[in-house]
């Protein structure tokens, strides 16, 4: 069996309010292409298909494009389960029609697979968090764990607020359901785990948003079955495989989504395996068609001369420049208009005091004057008009509210 393990697309994400919706288009048109390319039999999504769990209609059609291509009508199983950032029982309400092309959509931990035809394959075997199937005479057993809450779990791990005991309890737990569970493989079978959740001891990129109470809700590696003869993890948006009694790999986000993902190439994997005999795994590079980059600069000037320099260069900016006043609206113009993907310009001052005392006088100023204040003590420059707009129109909706209330 060839499976090719993806994970935390994200789709609909956006850098700093900047839509990423055409490079996630080119990202899944590439996908598709490494699928059939390889003749994949089974790929597997582990979680964190859009970024919240309201992910506007541009977001969803790519999704479903993209489902619909990559099983080929019911030629190729999916199988899918649901990411923190996913809301459960949306993802999964696809679900009778999902079959019929051969796509399995897991929302919650304890969620149970239909068995029967599943596309030109079958389910012969499902239960609360496992499935057996069969695709192309080759049987395999599959632990299926989506994001693994207590809210999703509907059960209370510990009683205790303290982190070490809510650690230990929460890692205890998951790994008994991995261990009961895993009484389902057989030898004749390809034994798999699919999981989103925190490992401890991988790597963590600022794009992930935090699962867990001060690391609460994150296991030990220790926990997976031996008998997995793979594990497809997501939550981590760096690709890694984690020290672990068995092959077990974070397959990482598809493109960059945060400052702390440059420097390292982004993957898929794929991975061939056949009953009793070790998984033998390769990974398969994407493109980054839009770099994000941190330009550092020493002056305005010198600032301003890069973006004429780099107008012309698909990438995404975050600009840093050395300075001893602050840096005025027109030059903030001037360097938007020559490169329009700038995400933000963040001047360091040379020799600031960092206490200004009296910055905050809340008597005497109004909400207005606050959040520029604010806004200027954080990022050494005025707020531009729709900023203040949206704050101000952010405001005017909570008072209402307040007031209806």
């Amino acid at each position: 069996m060839r499976i090719l393990h993806t994970g935390d697309w994200h789709l609909g994400k956006n850098l700093e309010g900047a839509s990423r919706i055409e490079e996630q288009k080119r990202f899944v048109d590439d996908f598709i292409h490494i699928v059939n390319e390889n003749n994949i039999d089974v790929v597997i999504i582990s979680g964190d298909i859009y970024d919240n769990s309201n992910p506007p209609a541009v977001a969803e059609r790519l999704f479903y494009r993209a489902l619909k291509q990559i099983c080929n009508n019911g030629e190729r199983l999916v199988l899918i389960i649901a990411g923190n950032h996913d809301n459960p029982d949306r993802l999964s309400a696809a679900s009778p029609l999902a079959y019929e092309q051969g796509v399995i959509i897991l929302g919650r931990p304890k969620s149970c697979a239909q068995i029967g035809n599943c596309g030109k394959h079958k389910i012969i075997d499902a239960g609360e968090g496992y499935v057996e199937v069969e695709v192309k005479g080759e049987k395999s057993v599959i632990i299926t764990l989506p994001y693994p809450s207590e809210k999703r779990l509907n059960e209370v791990l510990s009683e205790g607020i303290e982190e070490e005991e809510r650690q230990k309890n929460y890692s205890e737990r998951v790994g008994e359901l991995l261990k009961k569970l895993s009484e389902m493989y057989r030898d004749d079978t390809i034994n798999l785990v699919v999981s989103h959740l925190f490992v401890l001891g991988g790597e963590e990129s600022d794009s992930e948003r935090q699962i867990q109470l001060g690391g609460s809700l994150a296991v030990s590696a220790a926990i997976f079955p031996e008998k997995a003869q793979y594990v497809a993890l997501g939550h981590l948006h760096r690709p890694q495989e984690i020290n672990a009694k068995t092959k077990c790999i974070y397959a990482g986000s598809p493109l960059q989504y945060s400052k702390s993902e440059i420097g390292y190439t982004k993957y898929c994997y794929i991975v061939d395996v056949k009953a009793g005999e070790e998984a033998k795994v390769q990974r398969t590079p994407f493109k980054n068609y839009k770099p994000i980059e941190i330009w550092t600069c020493d002056s305005v000037e010198e600032a301003i001369k890069k973006c004429e320099e780099n107008k012309n260069r698909e990438v995404w900016v975050y600009l840093e420049i050395k300075t001893d006043k602050y840096i005025t609206q027109e030059h903030i113009k001037e360097m938007k208009e020559l490169k329009k993907d700038i995400l933000e310009i963040r001047p360091i001052i040379i020799g600031q005091d960092d206490e200004e005392e009296g910055f905050f006088d809340i008597k005497e100023k109004s909400m207005k004057e606050l959040f520029k204040d604010f806004y200027m003590k954080q990022r050494m420059v005025e707020p531009s008009e729709e900023i203040m707009d949206l704050f101000l129109n952010i405001v005017e909706a909570e008072e209402s509210e307040e007031d209806e209330a």
